[in-house]
């Protein structure tokens, strides 16, 4: 009698009680949850107007996104990417739709129309119109490879909010089911791009389990906790906090790569929500930092000043 093997993906279809290994984003609520959370969190913030200011980009992003359709992979590429454990959707090194560039201006458009456009922001808006195709391209293939010196901290995260909605539109129109393994580490198997947080959530299936929300597509990714979610070392690890601030939101750090990500529990704040909430917590990576750790990736709607060369 002939032995039928099942992989990692049937064997969890056949388990009602198996950890989902993928979370695809909700596209009618993702944007407009995000912006909420923002506002919420703006109140008492030190940087309370920035985050004002991004919830308006988000609420442009989901604006977007309602209108939105990019073009999907041919199914030759999805099972090439299930057979070489690949992102299905990458990031780099794969076609980008050029409808990115038209949703970049409608998104600049859109946050100038929200009002309360000061000078400075004018000119960042303006100067994203200004751009040529071949310079926004440029642009875009520098934040996705994380080379972040050849970016403006100004423009980058509205370059970076209009490849959201790109990818987030595709990842929403995913199958679970044909989204492969991938092995490295801090890695989204969708797209590639890795993580801006991690959540452990509650109810259900979800319950006590984290997941690392990708900062491109915004899919949520199985990883088991105490876990590097960089190196995937399970060594030297600890979490961090500010006395007397949120227990919903702490600093994993790695003592192996010496990085660290921000890790939110819903148990303690039902409402986190991984962008928003890393945003807001900008004393916790001052703290980081004066610990000698660095960030293991950027939050997309907050790119720091490069370095000056020595």
């Amino acid at each position: 009698m002939t032995q039928r093997i099942l992989d990692p993906e049937q064997i969890q279809a056949q388990d009602p009680s198996a950890i989902p290994r993928i979370r695809l984003p909700e596209r009618g609520t993702l944007f407009k949850e995000r912006a909420a959370r923002l506002r919420k969190l703006a109140d008492h913030n030190p940087i309370g107007g920035y985050m004002r200011l991004m919830a308006a980009l988000v609420d442009a992003q989901q604006q977007a996104l309602d209108h939105f359709d990019a073009r999907m992979p041919e199914r030759e590429a999805i099972d090439h990417a299930q057979r070489h454990s690949m992102p299905i959707l990458p990031a780099l090194g794969g076609e980008r739709d050029p409808q990115w560039r038209e949703v970049l201006r409608r998104l600049a458009d859109r946050v100038e129309a929200a009002g309360a456009v000061t000078p400075a922001l004018a000119n960042v808006l303006d100067s994203l119109r200004a751009m040529s195709d071949a310079q926004l391209d440029a642009q875009a293939d520098a934040l996705l490879a994380q080379r972040h010196a050849e970016v403006s901290p100004a423009t980058a995260p509205f370059i970076m909010a209009a490849l959201q909605v790109v990818w987030t539109d595709l990842a929403t129109r995913l199958n679970t089911r044909d989204v492969p393994y991938v092995d490295a580490p801090g890695v989204c198997p969708v797209c590639g791009t890795p993580p801006v947080a991690s959540i452990v959530r509650v109810g259900g299936a979800l319950q006590g389990y984290r997941f690392t929300q990708c900062s491109l597509c915004a899919t949520e990714h199985h990883v088991v906790r105490v876990k590097c979610t960089n190196c995937d070392s399970t060594k030297g690890i600890a979490y961090h906090g500010i006395e007397g601030g949120s227990d919903a939101v702490k600093a994993e750090s790695c003592d192996e790569c010496h990085t660290y990500r921000k890790i939110g529990y819903q148990d303690k704040d039902l409402d986190f929500e991984p962008l928003a909430d890393d945003l807001a917590s900008l004393t916790l990576d001052l703290l980081m930092g004066e610990a000698g750790y660095r960030r293991a990736s950027a939050n997309p709607l907050l790119y720091p000043e490069a370095p000056a060369e020595q």
